[in-house]
């Protein structure tokens, strides 16, 4: 597994990363989506006060994207906007810079899953429309492309479908 930023031009407003998974194309979805909570790390990636025990993506376009305490409370991302299993998911970023919820942010997070091969799925994320931050647009994007990196959790995503992928094999 390794990741990369998705070759083309510098775009201020996107962020861009690649990742082959050694996963089937159902398997990365399934992890990615069902099975976020084994990846995401919450204790660190969260916004309610709870102390977070699940990140949701919900199974359907027009779904929620949300965080659920272990209080039973929700704290919401996003949204999902497309949801096309096992290919594409498309859901709304709409944590402002201040890690609050603003559902009129509405930035965008566009994950394709491509087949290599029977056990390899190559990843690519995009996370767009950064623009919506105004003033603290590159503040936003150093995070999301460094200092939170979206590189790193999808490495960490990339381990718990391997995993995973071992496990439904063996």
């Amino acid at each position: 597994m390794s990741t990369e930023e998705k070759p083309g031009t510098f775009d201020p407003n996107s962020i861009r990363k690649v990742m082959t998974v050694n996963a089937p194309q159902s398997v990365a979805w399934r992890v990615f989506t069902a099975g976020m909570s084994s990846w995401w790390p919450l204790a660190h990636y969260k916004i309610g006060r709870a102390n977070a025990v699940a990140a949701v993506v919900e199974p359907f376009t027009g779904g929620r994207w949300y965080e659920e305490g272990e209080d039973g409370s929700t704290c919401d991302w996003g949204k999902v906007l497309a949801w096309e299993p096992t290919s594409r998911l498309l859901l709304t970023w709409d944590i402002n810079a201040d890690w609050k919820h603003d559902p009129e942010l509405g930035t965008e997070i566009e994950i394709r899953f491509v087949i290599e091969d029977d056990n390899r799925t190559r990843v690519e994320l995009e996370h767009r429309r950064l623009e919506r931050y105004g003033a603290r647009r590159d503040e936003m994007r150093n995070v999301f492309d460094k200092s939170g990196d979206w590189g790193r959790l999808l490495a960490r995503f990339a381990e718990v479908a391997a995993d995973a992928r071992s496990q439904s094999a063996g």
